[in-house]
């Protein structure tokens, strides 16, 4: 019987998993991790620790159904001849991913080894989305209706109908021991389950409570998604029969909410596939010299999440001490560095991807570069968002600055989107002084603004 190597890298499930699917088809399937050193050399131990931890789960997935991972390290060539010559291996199968690294990567094992890739990161992979005359869209709009127009599969397969390669003898590294995360805990099941909980309880009220942060109003899959524990099959399958059995407009329109939010993230899979330079620079060439502040104290305090603005502090230390952070306080924060700092987009865009738990190169590079204005569907330049407004209109009782910030704990809501407007006498009784207890707000926001706006249309003037 031939013999398949199914190559795991962004798709830690066995369920609605095409890459496995078609090599049980080719043959008896080796189910193997390749840990890359390019990879683990980044700066990302949450993400590397959800991996892991992901690894493990799927591991005893895989000895329940009657195998077991294989897990090597090295250069992805180099390891797959070995493994190849070890097992006569026939084929090796890996789900297709989009990063430039990942492209170059799966370019140099295929000039020697017989990989195939296959569709599965989204929906509709990149290629499929196209204008009539076969170029890329680069409107959000536009290629959801398009996007909508595609036929729509639900891929399936059944571990029970999976022959695992015998491979015992095979040599396998452990993988590395490490705390499991409260906030996240790592798997195929946990992914399932988080699914199954927001059809059930939160999506009929997403469009209403999405931005809210202090509420679980989102579905808090995106770091299941990033690493496949779940397929983007299976989410669609759910909002699409959301949509279909909706028991009234409005939770008919938050399914169509979510969808549109799906469909975001394989719009910026599909950006990034057809624009790879994106990873590296200003999508619009206008803005590729725009003249940024150099990071210093500032950049700092935003890292801290010491800035004097109270929902942009929550939001940074919400990413620091738990790997995620709200989409709203994603936008609110970067906003912040690039628009009242003045800080180049990409160091923020960095700082991100070092810390979140689902850091997806094309998701957080859309999002950051949207912000930004130098992006796709760009917000434009002169938009810039109010710290203190969207502080009120979205955690309006304060409830989620309080729960990051416990230095503002006692200061009433009246206060607490701008506590330097504190009177001293209130300062003393709630026992945050600012200045003391609480940093002053190290810009003004509406001053700056104006800077920002000024700089802006300075390069873009220069660069007509």
């Amino acid at each position: 019987m031939p013999v398949s190597i199914w190559w795991i890298r962004r798709d830690l499930r066995l369920e609605d998993n095409p890459a496995l699917a078609l090599a049980s088809q080719a043959g008896s399937v080796i189910p193997v991790f390749i840990l890359d050193d390019h990879l683990l050399t980044k700066n990302a131990p949450r993400r590397q620790n959800f991996l892991f931890q992901g690894l493990k789960s799927l591991d005893q997935d895989l000895r329940r159904a009657g195998s077991r991972l294989i897990v090597r390290r090295g250069d992805p060539p180099e390891q797959f001849t070995r493994l190849v010559a070890e097992t006569h291996a026939d084929f090796i199968f890996a789900g297709e991913d989009y990063t430039p690294y990942a492209r170059r990567r799966d370019a140099k094992v295929s000039e020697q080894l017989p990989l195939r890739l296959v569709p599965g990161l989204s929906l509709h992979p990149p290629a499929a989305v196209l204008k009539n005359d076969g170029t890329p869209y680069t409107v959000f709009t536009p290629f959801k209706r398009k996007w909508m127009t595609l036929p729509l599969s639900w891929r399936s397969i059944s571990t029970q109908s999976v022959t695992w390669h015998p491979a015992t003898a095979l040599e396998s590294l452990s993988i590395p021991e490490l705390v499991g995360d409260d906030h996240f805990p790592a798997g195929e099941a946990e992914a399932r389950m988080r699914l199954k909980r927001f059809v059930r309880e939160n999506m009929e009220g997403y469009s209403l409570n999405r931005d809210l942060m202090a509420m679980n109003g989102t579905s808090l899959l995106s770091p299941y998604l990033h690493l496949g524990m779940i397929s983007p099959a299976k989410v669609f399958a759910a909002v699409f029969e959301g949509i279909e059995q909706a028991a009234s407009a409005s939770a008919k329109a938050s399914a169509e909410t979510w969808l549109s939010e799906l469909i975001w993230r394989e719009f910026y899979i599909s950006i990034l596939f057809h624009f790879p330079n994106v990873a590296r620079e200003a999508f619009r060439p206008a803005l590729r010299s725009m003249q940024w502040n150099e990071p210093g104290n500032e950049f700092a305090a935003w890292q801290a999440g010491l800035t004097g603005y109270p929902i942009v502090d929550a939001g940074m230390r919400q990413l620091t001490q738990t790997g995620w952070m709200h989409n709203r306080a994603r936008m609110i924060t970067a906003s912040f560095l690039v628009k009242d700092l003045l800080i180049n987009w990409q160091l923020g865009e960095r700082w991100f991807m070092e810390h979140l738990i689902d850091g997806d190169t094309a998701s957080n590079n859309g999002g950051w570069q949207w912000v930004a204005g130098t992006g796709t569907d760009a917000a434009p330049y002169f938009r810039i968002f109010n710290p203190v407004i969207q502080s009120q209109r979205f955690d309006p009782d304060g409830i989620f600055i309080r729960s990051w910030v416990p230095e503002l704990s006692n200061v009433p809501t009246e206060f607490i989107h701008a506590p330097w407007k504190m009177p001293n006498s209130l300062q003393i009784k709630t026992g945050c002084r600012i200045g003391r207890n609480y940093p002053v707000p190290i810009v003004d926001h509406e001053a700056v603004k104006l800077r920002s706006v000024r700089a802006y249309q300075r390069c873009r003037v220069n660069n007509i």
